[in-house]
């Protein structure tokens, strides 16, 4: 029973840090979504914010692999969770966005 509880609390420390994971990367591409917009060179902090944010998020994922697979899997499922909501958050703010523009132009 001790092993089960051990690998029970693995997996869940793998699923929290790859939600955190989630939150560094696509945090950092909502920061560079809205920068883009203001700075001179957009195709140098597009490449600069993707490759630094891949590679964190590829040490963060050794790092929970582990010698365990099933670690890297929660991690992984922690780390769609993350996406799921953010797609859903951009989504809502879309719905509000444009509902707000029509209000703004209507007579």
């Amino acid at each position: 029973m001790g092993k089960t509880v051990i690998d029970f609390v693995a997996a869940l420390i793998a699923l929290l840090s790859g939600a955190l994971l989630g939150v560094f990367y696509f945090g950092g591409l909502w920061w560079t979504v809205r920068k883009l917009i203001s700075t001179q060179h957009p195709s140098s902090l597009f490449l600069l914010s993707v490759v630094f944010r891949t590679s964190i998020v590829m040490l963060g994922f050794y790092h929970i692999l582990g010698d365990n697979w099933l670690r890297l899997i929660a991690g992984l499922l922690g780390f769609m969770f993350v996406r799921s909501l953010a797609t859903r958050h951009i989504r809502k703010l879309e719905k509000y966005n444009t509902a707000k523009q029509e209000a703004d132009y209507a007579p």
